[in-house]
Formats: C-alpha cells, structure tokens, sequence
C-alpha cells in the first residue's frame, strides 16, 4: 500500500479503520461488498476522517489477523478467501485485507440471508443491494446472460418470428455503407435467432427470450430512451424533452436524431462547396448511445438517459460495470459483453463491431474534433459518458466565416448558382431592412447579427407560420442548421414561437 493511496482518501476499493471493531458486522459488509464489486482493501490502522496513520500494536497484530480471517469465514457466504498481511507505512504498521473480485456471485453475511445480506460498494460507501443488482450478480455467478433467458408470459407466433427476421435484415442493409457490403446481408432465420440466443427451445418449441422482447418492443420487457434538453449546465430547468419507446434498434435512431436536433451545427469549405459539421461528431454519438443500449442492464427498470446542456452531452446507462469490466480497461478498448445475443442481433445489423475498438474510435473522434477527452463516470450502479461542447460563440464565428467565404467563392458560378446568390442576396437585405425597423434606432452593427441570421428573420418576418422544412427548403440548408439558427435568434429575443410546432406561428418580438 502507497502512502500517496492513502491519502487519496476512501473510494470503491479502499476503506479504513481506525483499530479492528468488536463487532465484526461493522466491517463485514464492506468485505461482501468488495468480493461482490472489484475488489478493494480494508486498512486497519488509518483514521476514516483524518486519514492519519496511527497503527496497531504490533504485539496484537496475529492475534487481529486471525480474527479477522475467523470473522470473515463464519460470516460471509459464498466462502471469502482473503489476503491478509501487515505493512509498515510512515514507520507504523498496518493490517491489510485484501479482498479479490469474486466469482461465485452474490456474496452475502449468512446471519442476513441472500434477500437481505447482499451489499455493494458505490462512490466509497457500502449499501445494501436492491433486488435488481442482486439479479445481476445472480446472471454473473452463474455466467449466463439475462437477454438469453425465457421471457416469461411473452406469446408469439411463426408470423411474429418471420417479422422480426425481416425488420432485422432491412435494419442491416440501411447501415451498411456501400452497395457490396449490402450484396453480403444474408436472410435472418429462425435458427440463426435460435444460435444466437434471441429464440430458444422449451418443450420443443422455439419460445422467445429477454432479447427477442428487447428487439421487438414487447411491452412485458421494452427499452425506452429519456432524451433532454437542459438551460445552462444543470438538470433542472427543461428546454425540451422526448421519450422514446419500441423496438430497441429503432429507438436508438430516434435518440439519435434529437441529439443532432439539439447541438450546434457549423461548416467548413472544401474547395468550392461548404460541408455541414456538427460540434459532436455525429458518429461519436450515434456509438455510445448504441453502447447504452447494448451493454445496459435490462435488469435494472430504470432508462437510458439522453441529455444535453450548454456544455456537454451526457449519455447514462443503467446498471453496475460487468465483472471483470473496468473504467480503465475500456479505454484500453477492452470489451466485455453483458447482452450476448443482443450483441450478436447488432452485430448483423451493422450497429456494432465485436472487436472491443467501439471506445477506442469514440475517443479519437472527439479528440480530433477538439473537445478533449472523453469523460466515463460511475460504474458502481449506472455508467455515464459526457462529451463537452464547444462554445456556441466559437461555432457561430466559424458558421459565419463559412458562410463569408462560400459568398466569394461563388461569385464566378453558372449562371444556376449565380440566380441562387442572387436570391439569397435580395432576401438578406430584405431581412435587414426588417430587422432595422423592428429595433428602432439600432443598427445592424448593434445587434450584431450574421448574414445567416437575416436570411432566416427575413422569412420568418414576411411569413409568420412557414414551417423549419419549408426554410430549409428556401435556403438549400439542413433542419438542424435552420433550427441553430433560430434558436439564437430567440436567444436575442428577436422572435418566440407561439403555439405548438403544428399549428403555432413566429411572432417577431419588439
């Protein structure tokens, strides 16, 4: 043990006290709780609070020892084999107990039984499991997978099987990316669900398990997706929010998409053309929210979570890290499957690689694009994933001078091109005549306002309820290049929706 560990302070795997409690259920549960997560070490000799090293008396240190090991012997079950040593740190002596990582899951204090002796270690503390981890830890002793297992009370028919064989082979050509790798989607089959665990055999009958309800959407077991969008940087003001419900591999594009809705999106020049970017690299995004749903806990009832603030993308999927996973092993890429046949299902359907590189890319992407490196938190109950943004001011400048150059470069276009600019021209000054006599005695160089912004206040302006398609359509842009700039003509509070998106109108503020 380093001094430097120490003084870190107690974590996941790290826990002190000061001298050996009298009653040995004071520490017992931190021993179940290390055998049931990653393992972890009980210092005897360290102050909780202060981290002040003071020791044991070295002549009681065998007679501690044993006592410890009887304790946890009589005490915990499945059998806990235990290392347990001393140590001299800062010329004290320590006890250590170090507890391995089992594999017989769920351990448990025997005077508590397995409903209620099971306990977890989570942010440094150690707490009773709830009935969904304890189901976890019971899939991962036995190694088997929940997503295999019968679905109980789920009926379904020849009809319903061949259904689901067809959705997932139209899932697989629309991923892939070219016209030979579609040349090379085969048909899907009863058998091949049967091999891959998404049907199995009761009583000699194909019935369907947990994964078949996943990638159908059955209400008895379904996937759902709470997608948010958040003011300033916190969860608790909503700007907008969605839940999305079915199929697995369908609610996975729908996430998908609001985050695109709902993030920034900028240009750069190739040549003589402008290419969109986003802030978020796209494919980034649409890979840890397929990692969510693949490597949850479909155990655990709570939902993925999809949520978006002024300055990061945060993305949390239920359920603790798999035995043997690691924060630090997957960003060696190390991968570590939960869902077995679900993996398999995606595999087919170009969702995912089976290679364990999923998080390697993720990574590089987001460092390429200038955000930094990606955040992983948790691990103990749920795993989270935040990518921080840009900020907004440096991709509307970017936007800009885009936007800046693509005006000169198509100064010597044909005459098509030329009628365009035109076009796009005249409704520019039309915007700007609008906006100079909506704010009064304020000039254009006031307010600031880009030559993008007045292209969409102009249309907004001379037509209150024309939709984001139709702009798009006038301009020859994206919905979420339109919606970006919408959003901060609202932030100006030069414009507000009145009514919903269907029947509402664009009101311009004064």
């Amino acid at each position: 043990m380093k001094l430097e560990d120490i003084f870190a302070g107690e974590s996941k795997n790290l826990e002190f006290k000061e001298s050996l409690p009298v009653k040995s259920s004071k520490y017992m549960k931190t021993i179940v709780a290390f055998a049931n997560g990653q393992g972890g070490k009980l210092i005897i000799g360290v102050e909780d609070d202060t981290k002040k090293i003071v020791g044991i008396d070295k002549n009681e240190a065998f007679k501690i020892m044993d006592a410890i090991a009887n304790a946890i012997s009589d005490s915990c079950k499945p059998a806990i084999i235990p290392d347990i040593y001393m140590q001299t740190v800062n010329e004290a002596t320590v006890i250590i107990v170090d507890i391995e990582a089992g594999r017989q899951r769920p351990y448990y204090l025997a005077a508590e039984g397995l409903q209620h002796g099971v306990y977890v270690r989570v942010a440094g503390t150690t707490r009773p499991a709830d009935e969904a981890m304890v189901k976890e830890l019971l899939f991962e002793g036995n190694n088997r997978f929940f997503d295999k297992t019968v679905c109980l009370g789920l009926q379904v028919s020849e009809a319903d099987i061949e259904k689901l064989c067809f959705d997932m082979k139209q899932v697989a050509l629309r991923n892939c990316r070219s016209d030979e790798e579609r040349a090379l989607v085969k048909d899907v089959t009863p058998k091949q669900l049967l091999s891959w665990g998404i049907l199995t055999e009761y009583e000699g009958k194909l019935v369907p398990t947990n994964a078949y309800a996943i990638l159908t959407g059955a209400d008895i077991l379904h996937c759902t997706f709470q997608c948010a969008v958040f003011k300033d940087n916190e969860r608790v003001i909503f700007v907008d929010r969605r839940e999305f419900m079915g199929a697995v591999q369908d609610i996975i594009e729908d996430a998908y998409q609001f985050v695109l809705r709902n993030i920034h999106l900028g240009a750069v020049i190739e040549g003589l053309y402008r290419q969109d970017v986003y802030e978020i690299p796209p494919a980034a995004i649409r890979e840890l929210i397929i990692n969510a749903a693949v490597h949850r806990s479909y155990l655990d009832n709570a939902n993925i979570q999809v949520a978006i603030f002024d300055n990061r993308l945060e993305i949390t999927s239920p359920g603790k890290l798999p035995l043997g996973q690691t924060i630090e092993k997957m960003r060696e890429g190390y991968s570590k499957v939960r869902n077995e046949a679900l993996a398999m299902a995606f595999s087919y359907m170009h969702l995912i690689e089976r290679w364990g590189t999923g998080m390697l890319r993720i990574a590089k992407m987001i460092r390429e694009a200038g955000l930094g490196e990606l955040e992983i938190l948790g691990g103990e109950t749920e795993l989270r994933f935040n990518i921080y943004r840009k900020q907004a001011t440096e991709q509307a400048r970017k936007t800009e001078q885009a936007s800046e150059k693509i005006t000169e470069q198509t100064a010597g276009q044909t005459p098509k091109a030329e009628g365009k600019t035109e076009q796009a021209t005249k409704q520019a000054h039309e915007a700007e005549q609008a906006i100079e006599q909506d704010q009064g005695t304020k000039s254009l160089n006031d307010i600031e306002f880009g030559s993008n912004e007045k292209l969409v206040f102009g249309l907004l302006k001379n037509t209150s309820d024309i939709t984001i398609s139709d702009i798009a359509d006038k301009l020859g842009w994206s919905r979420s290049k339109v919606i970006y700039y919408i959003e901060k003509l609202k932030t100006k509070k030069i414009i507000e929706r009145v009514g919903t998106s269907q029947k509402g109108y664009w009101k311009v503020l004064n």
